[in-house]
C-alpha cells in the first residue's frame, strides 16, 4: 500500500510551511514592537471613589464586543456584592478608544457614614473592575471565550456631598438611638473619670500610674473649667488596701506634677504613721499643706474621698463601714487646673507610692454631691482579703513552730516541763501526746496545714539549726515543688492538691514566682479548673511583692487585655517601669552566676539545637586547642562564652578573664584591648586597676575602637572629674555611632555639667537617649519611655505605647529571666519536659515570646490539648517581633477557617495578616502562602504589596511573580525550593500564553503537538523497521554458510516471502526514509516551540536592556 509515504510527505510540507510561516511571524514581532490586539484597562481613576466619580476606560478590540464596569463592594458579611454597572458595545474594531463612565452608587453605599438605616452596608474595600467579551458571528448573543479584566481596590469617600433621601434627620437619628438604648457621651466630653477601674497593684517604690487630662472639646464645659482653675469644685475618691505603713517619711497616693516638674495641686500622701496629709497650691503661688491624724489600718480596705470646694477640703475616710471626716479651711483660694502637666496615682519619679494596691478611682472634674464608687470587682478584693488573712494566719503558725523547735532543741532534756528533742516526731503521734508538751497553735490550724506540718516535720535538721527562715522556707518550697507540680497520665495534665498547697504556702513566705505560678494556673487551667478572679489575685500578690516575672505578667496582660485583665497601657507602664529599672540594676551585675544573657533557641528549631554546646563537646575542645596555640578570634570567643555563658555553657569569670588577657596582650584587636581593659577599670574577674586599665584603654582608641573612646569620657568624669575632657570624649564616641557615649552625652545635657554649656538642656539630653534607645541602650530607653509616657517636654508627645514597647524590649534580655529559659532549656535537653514546661510558662506569662512558643511546642509534645497549644500561639504573636513560625500557624487556622465560617472574609484578612508579618520577618513560607492567596484572588492590602513593590495597580500574576521572586531571593539557591519552583511553573505559563497570543506561534504550538503524536507513532514504526532490516541481513549471511538447504527450509522461506509480498523492498526503504523524515521534522519543529518558548521565557525573567 502506498498511501503511507503519502501522508508523512504530507505531514512534513505542512510541518515545513507552519515553521516558515512562524519564523517569518516571530522576525516581524520582535522587529516591530506592537500592543496587543485587545485589551482593557483604567485611563484614570481617583483614591477614593463616591457617588458621581467619574473614571475613563480604555481599551481596544479586535471584533466588536461588549465591554463593562462594576463597582463589588466587601463587607464582613457578603464578599463580590456589585452595586454598580454600565455596559456598552464597540463596534469599531482595531481602534483604541477612551470610554468615560460615571458612577452612580445607591445611598446605603454612598453614605454609609452618615446613615443610620438599617440596609447601610460595613464596607471593607471597594474594588472596581472593567471586562469586555466578544459576540459570536452573526449572533447578538456574547461569548465567554475570552474575557479581560482589570481590577483596582479603592476607597469610599467618607464625606458625600448630600445626604441621601432614605436618611432620617438628626433629630429623627437622636430618638432611635435613645429608645435603643444605644447614646454614648465621649469620654473625653464626660466630668466623670475613672482614673482605675481594676485593682493596681504598688510595690511601695516610686513606680505608678501616669494619667493626662485635656482641655474639654465643647466649649461651654471648657469655659466652666477654665473658670474653676481659680475657684476649684472637684472630687477625688479612691480605695486603698494598706500592707505596711510609709517606709520612708512619705509616699504618695496621688499627685500632681505641673510643667515645670512642680508638685501642683492636688497631693494626698500617706506618713510613716498613717496620717494623710493634702496639700495644695494657692493662688498666691504659696504652697499649703495639712495633717489628718488617722493611724490607717493595715490589711483593710479604706475609701479616701476628698472634696475641694475653693480654699476648703473636705476629706472623708470609710473602713468597716465608720467614717472619720476632717475639715480645712486655707488661708486662700486654691489653684488647680488639671491640664497642666501629668497625674500620678501612687509612686513617681519624685516619690515613692503606697505598698499594698489600690482599688476603684473616680475623678469628678466638677466636683459632686454624691460619689458614687463601689468597691470592685468583689469576687477579686475579697480574694485578695482572703488569701492575705490566710498567709498571715500560715505565718503565725509556721513562726511558732519554727521557734519552739528550736528553743526546745536548746533547752535541757531532764526538764519535764519541755518537749523532748524528739519533738518532731512526737507532734505526730496526737494521741498519746504529753500535756507538758505545750504548743502555741490550736489542732484545727495544725490540721487546717496538714501539707506545710508534714512538710516541716521533714526538714528537722535545717529547723534545729535555728538558719531556716520564712523567706528562706519560701524557696526550699518553690523549687522542690516545680519539679514535680505537673503530672502528665493519660494526656492528661493534673497537677496534685499537695502540690498546690506548698506553691500557696511559698507564696505566702514571700516566694512570688510561687505567686506567678499560680496566676498561671489559675488563668490558664492547665492541671487545674480554672478561676479567672483567683488568678488575678495571684497576679496582684506577685506584682505587689516587686517580683520582676510577676510585674512583667501584669503589665504584659494590660498591654493586651488578656485573661480579663482590661487594656490599659498607662498601667502596663507602671508595671513594666518597675521592672526595667530593675533590669538597669541587673545589667550592671550581669556577670553574676544568676544571670544569663536570654538566647533565642526554639524546641522545634533543629538548627537551633544544634548551636548548643558544653565544657566535654568537640567545638568547645577545638575552641579551646586553637585559644591555646594563639588564636586571637578563639581566644575572644572563648572568653566572651565563658563570661556571659553562652551557648549551654557555664559561667566561668575566672577562666574568662584568663582568655581576655591573653588576647589583649596580643596588641591586635582593639575590641579585645578595651574588653579587658573595662574588666581591669569595675575589677570584675580581676584586681581592680585603674593606671593598666587607662593605659590599655588609650591604646585601644588609638586602634580605633570607638567604645574605648566611651571609656576615657567615663575615666575623666568618673575618676579624675574632667568634665570637659569627659565630654569631649563622648562627643567622639557618639559621633560614631556608640550608645553608652550618646547615654553619657545626653547625662551631661540633663545635668549643666559640661564646663562649656554650663545649663540643663532637657531637649537635647532626651535626644540623645532617644538615639541611644534606638540602638537598644537600656538605660537610654528608661529615660526615653518616661518622657513618652508622661509627654511633659515640650516637643515630645505623649506616647505611651511606645513607652511600652521600649520598656518590653528592656525587660526582655534581663539576666534573671535569661537564667530562667536557660534552666528550662536543660530540663528539656535532661528529659525532664514537666519542670520545662513549668519554667517555660514562667517566662510565657512574663510576655517572652520565645518562651510562648516554646510552651506551645511541649504542649504539642506532651499532647496536653488544643486550648493548651494556641492560648500560647495566640500570645507569642501579641509580641512586636513574634517568631515566623507561631505567624504561620496561626494564618493557617485563619485561612482554613474561613472556608468554614460565615465570616470568611474577616478571617481571610486576619490569615493575610499573619501571613504578612512572618513574610517581614523574612520566612519563605509566610511568601509562598500569599503568592497562593494571591493567586485565588485574594486582595492583599497595600502595605503588604508594598513589601514586594507591587501595587494594586498590578496584576495578579505581576503580585505573585513579584512576591515568588522575593520568596526564592532568600532561599538556598542551591537547593529546589517550592518558591523557585513555583515561580517556574509562572513564567513557564506566562511564556506560553505569550506564544499562543501570535497566530503563527499558535499554529507552530499545534504543529508541534500533532509533531509529538506522529513522534510518538514513527519511532515504534521506525525501530520496528530496523528490527526487521537486522532479522533480513542475519538470514542471508546464514544462507551463504550453509551450501545445502533442507526442503523444511526452503518451504519456511517460501512461507515468509509469501506472507511479505504486502511490503516490498522498495516500499520498505521509501517507508524508512519517510519516517527517518518525519521524526526529524518533529524533531525541528518541537526544538523551534522550546526555542520559542524559552525566548519568551527569558524575556519575562530577564530585563529588556540585558536582552538586547
Amino acid at each position: 500500500m502506498n498511501w503511507c509515504p503519502t501522508v508523512v510527505f504530507g505531514y512534513a510540507f505542512a510541518a515545513c510551511f507552519l515553521l516558515g510561516t512562524c519564523v517569518l511571524q516571530a522576525s516581524s514581532t520582535q522587529s516591530v514592537d506592537i500592543a496587543p490586539d485587545d485589551f482593557i484597562g483604567f485611563d484614570s481613576v481617583l483614591d477614593e471613589v463616591a457617588d458621581g466619580s467619574l473614571v475613563r476606560v480604555r481599551y481596544q478590540c479586535s471584533m466588536p464586543c461588549l465591554l463593562a464596569v462594576e463597582v463589588v463592594l466587601s463587607t464582613l458579611r457578603k464578599t463580590d456584592l456589585v452595586v454598580f454597572r454600565r455596559k456598552w458595545i464597540s463596534s469599531t474594531p482595531g481602534v483604541v478608544r477612551i470610554q468615560r463612565v460615571l458612577l452612580r452608587l445607591p445611598p446605603p453605599v454612598s453614605h454609609h457614614h452618615h446613615c443610620f438605616h438599617g440596609s447601610t452596608s460595613e464596607t471593607q474595600n471597594v474594588t472596581l473592575q472593567a471586562w469586555l467579551s466578544y459576540f459570536k458571528k452573526g449572533s447578538n448573543i456574547s461569548s465567554t471565550l475570552r474575557i479581560y479584566k482589570e481590577q483596582r481596590v479603592v476607597q469610599l469617600s467618607l464625606w458625600p456631598r448630600a445626604a441621601p433621601a432614605g436618611c432620617p434627620s438628626w433629630s429623627t437619628q437622636l430618638m432611635w438611638l435613645k429608645s435603643n438604648n444605644r447614646i454614648h457621651q465621649c469620654p473625653h466630653e464626660s466630668d466623670v473619670i475613672d482614673m482605675l477601674q481594676f485593682p493596681l497593684a504598688s510595690t511601695g517604690e516610686p513606680f505608678g500610674v501616669v494619667r493626662r487630662f485635656q482641655p474639654f472639646i465643647n466649649g461651654a464645659l471648657e469655659k466652666a473649667r477654665l473658670h474653676a482653675v481659680t475657684e476649684p469644685s472637684v472630687t477625688f475618691s479612691v480605695w486603698i488596701y494598706l500592707q505596711r505603713w510609709c517606709q520612708k517619711k512619705l509616699c504618695g497616693i496621688i499627685h500632681h506634677v505641673d510643667k515645670k516638674h512642680l508638685f501642683d495641686s492636688v497631693l494626698i500622701q500617706l506618713s510613716e504613721t498613717g496620717d494623710i496629709i493634702i496639700q495644695a497650691r494657692m493662688t498666691t503661688g504659696e504652697d499649703e499643706a495639712f495633717r489628718a491624724y488617722l493611724m490607717l489600718p493595715l490589711w483593710k480596705w479604706i475609701r479616701l474621698d476628698c472634696y475641694i470646694l475653693d480654699s476648703k477640703v473636705l476629706l472623708n475616710v470609710t473602713w468597716d463601714a465608720k467614717s472619720q471626716k476632717f475639715e480645712y479651711v486655707f488661708r486662700n483660694s486654691i489653684h488647680y487646673d488639671d491640664t497642666d502637666g501629668y497625674f500620678v496615682i501612687g509612686g513617681g519619679r519624685y516619690m515613692p507610692g503606697i505598698r499594698g494596691y489600690f482599688g476603684p478611682f473616680k475623678y469628678y472634674r466638677f466636683g459632686t454631691d454624691e460619689i458614687k464608687n463601689q468597691l470592685h470587682p468583689m469576687s477579686t478584693v475579697r480574694g485578695l482579703d482572703r488569701v492575705h488573712a490566710e498567709c498571715q494566719e500560715m505565718q503565725t503558725f509556721t513562726k511558732a513552730f519554727l521557734q519552739q523547735v528550736a528553743e526546745s532543741h536548746l533547752l535541757s532534756q531532764a526538764s519535764e516541763a519541755v518537749c523532748p528533742k524528739n519533738l518532731l516526731s512526737f507532734w505526730a503521734q496526737f494521741d498519746n501526746r504529753k500535756t507538758t508538751c505545750a504548743q502555741t497553735w490550736t489542732m484545727e490550724t495544725q490540721l487546717k496545714y496538714i501539707t506545710l506540718f508534714h512538710f516541716l516535720q521533714g526538714e528537722g535538721e535545717m529547723i534545729l539549726t535555728g538558719h531556716l527562715g520564712l523567706k528562706q522556707l519560701g524557696s526550699i518550697l518553690f523549687e522542690l515543688t516545680v519539679s514535680s507540680v505537673f503530672l502528665v497520665e493519660d494526656k492528661q495534665l493534673k497537677i496534685l492538691p499537695q502540690s498546690m498547697a506548698l506553691l500557696q504556702a511559698s507564696s505566702c513566705f514571700g516566694n512570688h514566682r510561687a505567686s506567678l505560678l499560680l496566676a498561671t494556673i489559675y488563668l490558664s487551667g492547665l492541671g487545674h479548673p480554672a478561676n479567672q478572679e483567683q488568678g488575678h489575685v495571684y497576679s496582684l500578690i506577685g506584682a505587689s511583692g516587686d517580683d520582676r516575672f510577676a510585674l512583667m505578667h501584669a503589665g504584659f496582660k494590660h498591654t493586651y487585655g488578656l485573661d480579663g485583665f482590661p487594656q490599659d497601657l498607662d498601667m502596663a507602664y507602671g508595671y513594666y517601669s518597675n521592672v526595667g529599672e530593675q533590669s538597669s540594676i541587673d545589667s550592671s551585675r550581669a556577670h553574676g552566676y544568676k544571670q544569663y544573657t536570654p538566647q533565642l533557641i526554639y524546641l522545634d528549631n533543629e538548627e537551633d539545637l544544634n548551636t548548643l554546646t558544653d565544657e566535654s563537646s568537640d567545638v568547645f575542645q577545638y575552641l579551646q586547642y586553637q585559644a591555646e596555640r594563639g588564636d586571637l578570634e578563639s581566644q575572644r570567643r572563648l572568653g566572651t562564652m565563658l563570661y556571659w555563658g553562652q551557648n549551654g555553657v557555664t559561667k566561668d569569670i575566672a577562666s574568662a578573664v584568663k582568655w581576655f588577657e591573653r588576647s589583649a596582650m596580643q596588641m591586635k584587636d582593639p575590641t579585645a584591648v578595651y574588653d579587658y581593659s573595662i574588666l581591669l577599670m569595675k575589677g570584675q574577674g580581676v584586681k581592680r586597676n585603674y593606671t593598666q586599665g587607662f593605659r590599655l584603654l588609650k591604646k585601644a582608641a588609638a586602634m580605633g575602637s570607638i567604645n574605648a573612646l566611651n571609656g576615657l569620657g567615663w575615666y575623666h568624669g568618673i575618676v579624675l572629674k574632667d568634665h570637659r575632657n569627659a565630654v569631649k570624649y563622648f562627643e567622639q564616641a557618639a559621633l560614631n555611632g556608640s550608645d553608652d557615649g550618646m547615654f553619657n552625652l545626653g547625662i551631661y545635657h540633663l545635668s549643666g555639667e559640661n564646663p562649656d554649656k554650663p545649663w540643663r538642656n532637657e531637649s537635647a539630653a532626651v535626644e540623645q537617649f532617644l538615639n541611644a534607645s534606638r540602638l537598644g541602650h537600656v538605660a537610654a530607653s528608661l529615660e526615653t519611655a518616661r518622657y513618652l509616657s508622661t509627654g511633659s517636654l515640650e516637643g515630645v508627645s505623649q506616647d505611651v505605647e511606645g513607652a511600652v514597647t521600649l520598656l518590653q524590649k528592656v525587660c526582655k534580655q534581663n539576666g534573671h529571666l535569661g537564667f530562667l529559659i536557660r534552666e528550662a532549656l536543660q530540663a528539656h535537653l535532661q528529659g525532664a519536659w514537666e519542670e520545662a514546661l513549668v519554667k517555660y510558662l514562667l517566662a510565657a506569662e512574663a510576655g517572652l515570646g520565645l518562651a510562648q512558643g516554646n510552651v506551645a511546642h511541649l504542649c504539642e509534645e506532651l499532647s496536653l490539648g488544643y486550648d493548651c497549644r494556641w492560648r500560647y500561639h495566640i500570645h507569642s504573636i501579641l509580641n512586636s517581633d513574634p517568631h515566623p513560625s507561631a505567624l504561620l500557624k496561626i494564618g493557617d487556622y485563619y485561612y482554613y477557617s474561613s472556608s468554614t465560617r460565615g465570616n470568611s472574609l474577616s478571617l481571610a484578612e486576619q490569615a493575610v495578616s499573619m501571613y504578612s508579618r512572618a513574610a517581614l520577618a523574612g520566612s519563605p513560607q509566610a511568601m509562598f502562602n500569599l503568592a497562593a492567596l494571591a493567586q485565588e484572588g485574594v486582595i492583599l492590602p497595600q502595605n503588604v504589596l508594598g513589601l514586594f513593590n507591587a501595587s494594586r495597580c498590578d496584576g495578579v500574576e505581576c503580585v505573585t511573580e513579584r512576591i515568588l521572586k522575593r520568596c526564592a531571593e532568600i532561599e538556598n539557591d542551591e537547593a529546589v525550593t517550592p518558591c523557585s519552583l513555583a515561580l517556574l511553573g509562572l513564567q513557564m505559563g506566562k511564556a506560553w500564553r505569550s506564544v499562543t497570543q501570535s497566530r503563527a506561534q499558535l499554529l507552530l504550538a499545534y504543529a508541534s503537538i500533532v509533531s509529538l503524536f506522529v513522534f510518538v507513532v514513527m519511532a515504534p514504526l521506525h525501530g520496528w523497521l530496523e528490527q526487521r532490516s537486522r532479522a533480513s541481513a542475519l538470514r542471508r549471511r546464514r544462507r551463504r554458510r550453509t551450501a545445502l538447504v533442507s526442503q523444511t527450509d526452503q518451504a519456511d522461506d517460501t512461507g515468509r516471502a509469501a506472507g511479505s509480498m504486502w511490503l516490498t523492498v522498495h516500499d520498505e526503504q521509501r517507508l524508512r526514509q519517510a519516517s527517518d523524515l518525519a521524526v526529524t521534522l518533529s524533531g525541528v519543529c518541537l526544538s523551534v516551540l522550546w526555542t520559542t518558548l524559552l525566548y519568551h521565557l527569558l524575556h519575562q525573567t530577564i530585563p529588556s536592556t540585558v536582552i538586547q
